[in-house]
């Protein structure tokens, strides 16, 4: 009897809207994903960055680096820049820990999305 009760505050959907909202999902899965990927690489980066950097700063905070702000190549020092990066690279973990919590609750709904309306992938060999 239970399961006629939570059959019935599912709201019924044309084949049409759930074909539709399947894609939707499976599409906003899709581009988190890859938004996490892009995030990943480049904090990465950043640490790859920092790490040849603070080699230069054991050598001499003072030494010249440049960085490129806004697509215009600055000359600065290791001393300056570091800090900078290592804040830009903390921001980027941050949206990533957020990214992940979105993408973790946008498969539960999918996966509800597909429990609720009997959806089963059909592999195409």
């Amino acid at each position: 009897m239970s399961t006629s009760k939570a059959k019935s505050k599912i709201p019924p959907l044309s084949d049409q809207e759930i074909q539709q909202n399947y894609s939707r999902l499976q599409g906003d899965l899709q581009a988190l994903a890859g938004k996490i990927g892009e995030l990943e690489q480049e904090a990465e980066e950043h640490g790859l960055v920092l790490a040849t950097l603070n080699e230069a700063l054991e050598e001499g905070p003072d030494r010249k680096c440049f960085r490129l702000i806004g697509g215009v190549l600055v000359e600065r020092t290791v001393k300056d820049v570091v800090p900078a990066l290592q804040t830009n690279r903390d921001g980027i973990k941050k949206v990533i820990e957020t990214l992940t919590e979105q993408y973790t609750t946008k498969e539960r709904d999918f996966d509800n999305f597909k429990r609720d309306y009997s959806i089963r992938a059909i592999n195409k060999a």
